[in-house]
C-alpha cells in the first residue's frame, strides 16, 4: 500500500436528526417498561440499529407487529398520516423521532394540496421518507428521480406546478432535476429554501474538497442510506474513486494500490467511532500524515419530541450525555 497522506472531511457522520432519533430510542427504553417497539430503521444503519437491538429494541416492519397498548417509535424518516391512524385505533403510545426537517417537507406537500397544486416531489421510489411523505397527499403528488422523467412528466394543470424534494439527495442532481421543471413549468413553486437538508449538503461540499485532492474516497455508511450513497456518487462525479463500507472490516487493500493520498467521510447516519477506526486502520500502516478538511461549521441541534420531553420531566431522568 503506496498511501502517505490521509483526509478526513469535517463535517461527517451524525446529523442533528440522526442524534435526536437516537436520543429518543435510548431515552425511550430508560423511561418505559418495554417492550419499546420501533417501526422500521431507526436511521438507515446497520452498527446503529444492531446496537439499539443489543440495548432492548424491537425493530418491526409495520404496526401489526406490534401489541396493542404498547410504545412504538417512528423512525426519523417519518411516517405516512394513515400509520399514524393505524397507531391511534390500535392505542399505541407514539413517539414520533421524524426528523424535524422532514416534517417540514410533509408540512409543505400539504400546504401545496389545500391549495389544489399538482406537487411534483423529487426523490428515489420506495425509500422510507419517500413513502411517508406521498401519504400525505396521495392524489397530488407525482413522484420523479430524474431529469429525464422531469422532461417526460405530465400534469394536469401545468400552470399552477409545485415541488418537494426528498432530504438526503445530491444537491447537484437536484438541481438538474429542478432546472428541467422550472423550464417546463416556468410558474412552478417552490419553497424558500432547499428541502435539502444542510447536513446533507454540507457533507457533500467536505467530499469535493476531499476530491480535490485524494485519488480514493471511502464513504463509510450502510448501503441502505441514502445520504451515504450520494456521498459516494458525488465523489466519483468529482473524479476520485469511491468505495462505500459499514466499516473498516470491508476495506480492500487493492483499491488502495498505488494511491499516495485517500479521503474518509462518513453518512449522516454513520457513528464517529466507525471513521476512527478507519484511521486507525491507516495509522496501525504507519500513515501519519492526517488532515482534517471542514468545509463548514455545523451548529445545529434539535429539542427531544414533546411527548418524550413530558414524560422525561414527569419521571426526573436526566439527558444521558
Amino acid at each position: 500500500m503506496a498511501v502517505m497522506k490521509l483526509l478526513l472531511a469535517k463535517p461527517r457522520g451524525f446529523c442533528a436528526g440522526v442524534d435526536r432519533a437516537i436520543d429518543v430510542v435510548n431515552l425511550a427504553l430508560e423511561l418505559y417498561p418495554g417492550p419499546v417497539y420501533v417501526r422500521r430503521e431507526i436511521v438507515h444503519n446497520v452498527h446503529v440499529v444492531d446496537e439499539l437491538r443489543r440495548k432492548g429494541a424491537i425493530f418491526v416492519q409495520e404496526l401489526d407487529e406490534v401489541p396493542d397498548g404498547a410504545t412504538v417509535i417512528f423512525s426519523a424518516h417519518g411516517v405516512s398520516p394513515d400509520v399514524r391512524k393505524s397507531a391511534t385505533a390500535r392505542g399505541l403510545k407514539v413517539i414520533d423521532a421524524t426528523c424535524p426537517l422532514v416534517t417540514k417537507v410533509h408540512h409543505e406537500a400539504l400546504r401545496f394540496a389545500q391549495e389544489q397544486r399538482p406537487i411534483v416531489l423529487v426523490g428515489h421510489q420506495g425509500h422510507d421518507e419517500v413513502v411517508g411523505t406521498m401519504g400525505h397527499a396521495p392524489e397530488h403528488i407525482h413522484l420523479i428521480g430524474s431529469a429525464e422523467e422531469a422532461e417526460a412528466l405530465r400534469v394536469s394543470d401545468p400552470h399552477r406546478v409545485a415541488v418537494i424534494t426528498q432530504t438526503t439527495l445530491s444537491l447537484d442532481d437536484t438541481s438538474n432535476v429542478i432546472d428541467v421543471l422550472r423550464r417546463r413549468f416556468p410558474g412552478i413553486t417552490a419553497p424558500a429554501r432547499n428541502d435539502i437538508c444542510y447536513a446533507t449538503q454540507n457533507r457533500q461540499a467536505a467530499v469535493k474538497a476531499l476530491a480535490a485532492r485524494a485519488q480514493v474516497i471511502l464513504v463509510i455508511g450502510s448501503k441502505n442510506s441514502s445520504n451515504s450513497n450520494r456521498l459516494a456518487e458525488v465523489a466519483q462525479a468529482a473524479g476520485a474513486r469511491a468505495y462505500q463500507i459499514d466499516d473498516v472490516s470491508q476495506i480492500d487493500p487493492t483499491w488502495l494500490a498505488d494511491v499516495d493520498c485517500i479521503g474518509i467521510t462518513a453518512g449522516a447516519s454513520a457513528p464517529e467511532y466507525l471513521a476512527s477506526e478507519v484511521v486507525q486502520y491507516f495509522r496501525a500502516q504507519g500513515i501519519v500524515d492526517i488532515e482534517e478538511i471542514e468545509a463548514v461549521t455545523e451548529e445545529v441541534g434539535f429539542a427531544l419530541p414533546p411527548e418524550l420531553m413530558r414524560d422525561r420531566e414527569a419521571s426526573r431522568v436526566p439527558v444521558r450525555a
